[in-house]
């Protein structure tokens, strides 16, 4: 991933704050009690930079760190990360024996239980899991069916020494919806397989089920340990509140600098397709960002905040670049190569507002922010102090 030369002004960058992260896991900690918090850092954190991201929760309180794959999770290690990690999403490529050999905790829906147990055994050591029931959401997991099965087999497993079994999780399909009866038939349900793996004779360390709208929304939901994605990266599950109403900060603001400014007469088209024409003389700015840099080629209308003053994304998005309408009066000498902020913290455009311009989640537009924008990790608490 890019670096930012802080020398010059960046053409374009994610501006990651470690104060909100912490702030975030803070706020999160308060609202779980006594339960235990992991911090979801797949993905390179959300698109924020993992390692930073991760030691920065680890510092306000997260004790557990969630890598879906194995390989995120190693990577954490190889950066000297040594806080409980789960990985849960497997295939028959997996290095089963690199993850025991680290201390990584591995998620087991069923076919994976027998090749985790022979890696033990080649490893020499006890490979910890955490046995995934599937409630609903009907992708990994066990079925009700299998699981006590599963549970069989984990238990003898565990008496031979090659595993542990050290916790049972599940996930929520509906959780930002409050109002959906699923997430308590979903939650039934998990009580009652975390109660058949105490019958089978299980002592489970763990119980995990919460995300970060269940977290935020559902006490019940707590148990042992919370699992924390979007809300440590200052971003609301709901579609009807803001982070701010929730207690959170988001972490990344998304900048670049004016590429090129120029008027042009009533009827200019742009971009490709000529899906937008100019409805009278007007001033476009060229915004250096595009879909190869994880800005959905959909997103017009997207708003863009220049000069005190919020524009919006006019024509398709291109592959490196995309047009903003300055309006008639913006002079050329005031915009180009101006600070352009696609969104980012209070007072500037949201995440949520790029996302229902592309008619998706906040979760997928910061995730797919490419590695072609350096991300410059800062902390506004340290420079505060300063």
């Amino acid at each position: 991933m890019s670096e930012v030369d802080l020398n010059r002004p960046a053409e374009r960058v994610a501006t990651i704050d470690l104060a909100a992260i912490r702030h975030n896991i803070a706020h999160v900690r308060d609202v779980v009690g006594s339960a235990q918090v992991m911090a979801v850092v797949k993905a390179d954190a959300y698109g924020h930079g993992v390692v930073p991201v991760a030691a920065a929760a680890l510092e306000a309180g997260a004790t557990w760190l969630g890598a879906v794959h194995v390989s995120e999770a190693l990577a954490l290690r190889a950066a000297g990360l040594d806080a409980p990690i789960l990985s849960w999403l497997h295939t028959e490529s997996t290095d089963f024996d690199a993850a025991i050999a680290a201390g990584v905790d591995l998620g087991v829906s069923g076919w994976e239980l027998a090749p985790i147990a022979a890696a033990a055994q080649r490893v020499g050591a006890t490979a910890r899991i955490h046995l995934k029931i599937d409630t609903g959401l009907g992708r990994n997991g066990c079925t009700a069916g299998s699981w006590p099965g599963l549970l069989q087999q984990a238990k003898q497993l565990q008496e031979q020494g090659s595993v542990r079994v050290v916790g049972i999780f599940s996930h929520f399909a509906v959780a930002d919806e409050p109002e959906r009866p699923e997430t308590d038939e979903q939650l039934e349900a998990f009580r009652a397989a975390v109660a058949a793996a105490e019958a089978a004779g299980l002592e489970i360390e763990v119980r995990h089920i919460a995300n970060s709208p269940a977290l935020l929304s559902r006490q019940d939901t707590h148990f042992d340990l919370v699992r924390c994605g979007l809300a440590m990266y200052g971003l609301s599950p709901f579609e009807d509140k803001t982070p701010q109403e929730l207690g959170l900060r988001p972490a990344m603001r998304l900048s670049a600098r004016i590429a090129n400014v120029k008027s042009v007469p009533a009827g200019q088209g742009v971009s490709y397709g000529l899906r937008w024409h100019a409805q009278a003389p007007t001033t476009l700015g060229l915004i250096p960002l595009g879909y190869a840099d994880g800005i959905p080629r959909v997103a017009e209308n997207g708003p863009v905040l220049v000069n005190s003053r919020v524009v919006r994304a006019v024509g398709r998005v291109a592959m490196d670049q995309f047009v903003v309408d300055l309006g008639p009066d913006a002079a050329a000498e005031d915009y180009l190569g101006a600070e352009a902020v696609l969104f980012g913290g209070e007072g500037e455009p949201s995440v949520t507002e790029w996302a229902e311009a592309a008619g998706t989640i906040n979760y997928e537009v910061v995730t797919r922010i490419s590695p072609r924008v350096p991300r410059h990790h800062v902390d506004s608490e340290v420079d505060q102090d300063d």
